[in-house]
């Protein structure tokens, strides 16, 4: 049973029968609105138990290098949503168009899978004494601040085209038929669970941080879990 509170439907959140739907304009400056609705998709993820996707449509960049201005204290709770996005018992896909900055650049790097069109450049919002410093800065620079592409667009604010994206694999496919994509992937995704995958995606995660034995016990509580769930599965499918 549901037991979360109703939350109000905000222009950026769609609550769907079959799936989740997010559409953030970068455009525009951080909210309550914005961190509501990004809140709202993950209540209802959460809600669902992982059987629905959350789709993130995104595009749009700040014309100001730091748009409205905000407190440090609502980019924090902007930081923390999106830190709830990107664990969500859901697989989280992400549609992006054109330039992709700001609020839109922040919810794209934290998603699972990335569509985006050959127009897409990404870009973090820079003005005078360098470029915003909020997270997409670190996931960017976990991602490979070795790379030049990388560096000039954390240092300087330099735009990263599509077909960079692609090969630096900050997007996973460039699509001239975004709709067709999405459809095709949610084909993909169709028999992932959403809780099984949040297993995996933090043990990939954990990966370039913990050694061998500290991961050891983590893995094989996963792999007998997987066991358990097929041989509850194999016992109901012989009844």
């Amino acid at each position: 049973m549901n037991t979360r509170k109703s939350m109000p439907q905000t222009d950026g959140f769609h609550d769907g029968a079959d799936e989740l739907v997010l559409r953030i304009d970068g455009r525009q400056a951080l909210s309550a609105e914005w961190i509501g609705a990004v809140s709202a998709a993950c209540d209802s993820a959460e809600d669902r138990g992982g059987r629905s996707k959350v789709v993130v449509h995104v595009s749009g960049a700040p014309e100001e290098p730091w748009a409205g201005n905000p407190t440090v204290s609502l980019v924090s709770k902007w930081e923390r949503a999106l830190r709830r996005l990107e664990r969500l018992p859901a697989a989280t896909v992400a549609v992006a168009a054109d330039d992709c900055g700001g609020l839109a650049l922040d919810a794209l790097l934290a998603t699972d899978y990335r569509i985006a069109t050959h127009s897409v450049r990404l870009r973090l919002p820079a003005g005078e004494g360098g470029t915003w410093p909020g997270m997409a800065l670190y996931r960017l620079g976990r991602h490979g601040a070795s790379g030049s592409v990388i560096r000039r667009a954390l240092l300087f604010g330099t735009p990263v085209e599509a077909s960079e994206a692609l090969a630096l694999h900050l997007v996973d496919e460039l699509s001239d038929d975004p709709a067709r994509t999405l459809a095709l992937a949610r084909e993909r995704l169709a028999t992932v669970s959403g809780t099984e995958l949040a297993i995996r995606r933090q043990l990939m995660l954990d990966a370039s941080t913990t050694g061998f034995e500290e991961a050891l016990g983590a893995h094989l509580a996963a792999c007998d879990r997987t066991l358990r769930r097929a041989a509850v599965a194999a016992g109901g499918a012989a009844s």
